[in-house]
């Protein structure tokens, strides 16, 4: 898994603007950006959508986006220490024969 990027509200609502506005193709914005087009055709679509609340942030999220958020993160631990576990498990039955 690579490093995930973190992109300001502003940089985001700046690069939708350079397709909507200034009628760049979502590729050539891409790719002048540095960012993958699919990245941007979501920002265009949540934009669309969402207007001026979309790019809300971890800060910012809708009760929804915030237990999916809440949830995510509680499965990343319980599967951290599920490996914990299983490490144990394995150290202590071999410490048993």
């Amino acid at each position: 898994m690579g490093i995930r990027n973190k992109y300001t509200k502003q940089f985001k609502k700046d690069a939708v603007d350079l397709i909507i506005k200034e009628g760049y193709k979502i590729r050539e914005a891409g790719r002048n950006l540095g960012i993958h087009e699919a990245t941007l055709r979501r920002w265009k679509k949540e934009f669309e959508q969402d207007g001026e609340d979309a790019f809300p942030g971890k800060g910012n999220l809708t009760p929804e986006k915030e237990e999916i958020f809440r949830l995510r993160k509680e499965v990343q631990q319980l599967k951290m220490e599920r490996e914990i576990l299983k490490k144990a498990a394995v150290f202590f039955a071999k410490e048993s024969d």
